[in-house]
């Protein structure tokens, strides 16, 4: 009859040795259904043979047919099926023995890409690892769920290489402590980690302060989650610097309104907050001014907030002095806005960066209208922008934009600057010692010229000129060299000029031949014609890298 085939998509391999758990965690997002009939024979089938032939115990055996569905597809697909699912697989196992550490961390709560990195080397059977499944035992019979030790599994491995009778003196001297038998079940799951070594006594030290102050085990297992793990050195640090920094009520109401405080990443976003604001020259009374406003936000998201709109401000080029400023007074408010992302604001707002660097300024609660899922409402247009526009439409009805009302409204978009700006960028080519009609014909050609500062078109022109060597006539035909940023004219000039003294290149080439063209072309026509241009080329492009 063939293999039993599940779809025709190609199977998902499980082996180590064949290929990445990055691959595998690609190749399998789910699992598809198998018929019930054929699910029930194949999983009677893989019991038989993990508990009589393998002598797995019964239950172990069981869970593993049950909860491996991963496994027991790719099983299924290998399978030559003859007359029944049962026999078929029965008859394959019988010459094919298989991993069983596969189907094993599989019904402990583990997906294939979480488990092929941890499968022992060169075994196979579990009963090749005695001490391992000795172990394991012991937490199931401590209480643990089967499909949760598998994170513990992921999370301390060392617990699985404990010596023979170490685990159970541990479990012990944990209940002996006063530690309650559920509450060790969720710490075990959570925080594995307090098994390795001996008592964790920064673990204990931190129940005995939140017990101290009215929070019992069964609040600390309330606000523990499984699929995380815990630092209890760093939570303890997190609880001495709090001490020093509130009183007792204060830190009490503080703990139980924003629990996350403590068990977020273990206190680390807490540590990060608190070193962010200490940089800008915050002071401990206001960061703990800061701590009992806080919103009912998770910490991490807080940071995340707090340093995405510490970014926005340097990309608007706000003073360092003034972004200190509103971190230390509104870091509330900061840490509870999501903004949107800067080039969206500035185009919703239809602003410009000096603009809105001052109207932040003087109306910081405004960034709270500014956040993710709002609509942006552009600002009002101040007095400055209104003489700026007229002095813009002046400037644009010189170049000989006023007889097509379209070619004016996208010279608007396209132009961007102030129109005083735009006047002096234009003058400041016109007396480098350009005729004023070149000068316009150049930026009706390349408008974007005038999209930088005056101080950078200077120093473009005095590149090209005193450098360089070229004539400042080489502007007229060849404009958008002020486009290009220095350090690739200087880049692909320095290479040209090695490659004509290596009479590799033809002495009188363009100037725009040689600066305009892509990287692969240049690099494709000029620098690969010599066996050394690439080593020269990027020995170039670190020392200018280097000077810059």
């Amino acid at each position: 009859m063939g293999s039993f085939q599940l779809s025709q998509r190609q199977n998902p391999r499980f082996y180590r040795s064949k290929g990445s758990a990055v691959a595998v965690k690609r190749e399998v997002l789910e699992v598809p259904k198998i018929p019930r009939a054929t699910l029930k024979e194949a999983q009677a089938a893989l019991l038989e043979y993990l508990h009589w032939t393998r002598s797995i115990p019964f239950m172990d055996a069981e869970n593993m047919s049950k909860n491996s569905p991963h496994f027991l597809r790719n099983l299924l697909e290998k399978v030559n099926i003859v007359k029944d699912v049962r026999s078929s697989m029965a008859r394959f196992l019988r010459y094919h023995p298989i991993n069983e550490f596969e189907p094993f961390f599989e019904s402990l709560g583990l997906k294939p890409w979480e488990y092929t990195p941890l499968l022992p080397r060169n075994l196979m059977f579990l009963s090749d690892d005695s001490l391992f499944f000795e172990n394991y035992r012991v937490l199931c019979q401590f209480g643990i769920e089967r499909n949760k030790i598998g994170r513990i599994y992921k999370k301390a491995i060392q617990v699985f290489q404990l010596e023979s009778g170490a685990l159970p003196l541990k479990l012990q001297a944990y209940q002996e402590l006063g530690l309650s038998h559920s509450f060790m079940v969720k710490i075990i799951v959570c925080s594995p980690c307090v098994l390795i070594g001996d008592v964790d006594m920064k673990f204990i030290k931190v129940l005995e302060i939140l017990r101290s102050m009215g929070f019992d085990h069964a609040w600390i297992q309330e606000h523990l989650a499984d699929q995380d793990s815990y630092n209890w050195g760093l939570i303890l640090r997190v609880l001495n610097i709090f001490s020093e920094m509130f009183c007792s009520n204060e830190l009490v109401r503080l703990i139980s309104q924003h629990p996350g405080l403590l068990f977020e990443g273990s206190g680390y976003a807490t540590f990060s907050l608190i070193g962010f604001l200490l940089k800008f020259g915050h002071p401990i009374d206001q960061i703990s001014s800061m701590f009992l406003q806080f919103p009912k936000i998770q910490v991490q998201q807080f940071v995340s907030n707090l340093i995405k709109c510490f970014v926005f401000f340097h990309k608007i080029e706000m003073e360092v002095d003034e972004i200190a400023k509103l971190v230390c007074s509104y870091t509330v408010l900061l840490g509870s806005c999501r903004l949107k992302k800067t080039n969206s604001l500035l185009s919703n707002l239809n602003v410009g960066k000096k603009r809105l660097c001052k109207y932040i300024q003087e109306n910081p609660q405004e960034l709270s209208k500014w956040v993710i899922g709002l609509r942006i409402v552009p600002l009002p247009d101040a007095g400055e922008d209104i003489e700026s526009k007229r002095l813009k439409m002046k400037f644009l009805l010189d170049l000989g934009y006023g007889e097509n009302p379209n070619m004016m409204n996208k010279a608007f978009k396209v132009f961007r600057g102030r129109g005083g700006e735009l006047q002096e960028r234009f003058d400041s080519i016109v007396n480098a010692g350009l005729d004023k009609a070149d000068v316009s014909e150049m930026v009706t050609v390349s408008p974007q010229i005038l999209n930088q500062s005056k101080t950078v078109i200077q120093s473009k022109i005095d590149i090209l000129v005193n450098e360089l060597g070229y004539p400042l006539s080489s502007l007229v035909s060849f404009p958008s060299f002020l486009s290009y940023t220095t350090q690739r004219v200087r880049l692909r000039m320095a290479m040209y000029n090695w490659l004509k003294d290596h009479k590799k290149a033809e002495p009188d080439l363009a100037l725009s031949t040689i600066v305009a063209c892509s990287d692969k072309i240049f690099l494709n026509q000029y620098v690969n014609h010599h066996p050394s241009g690439p080593r020269v080329w990027q020995d170039l492009k670190a020392k200018l890298s280097m000077d810059k």
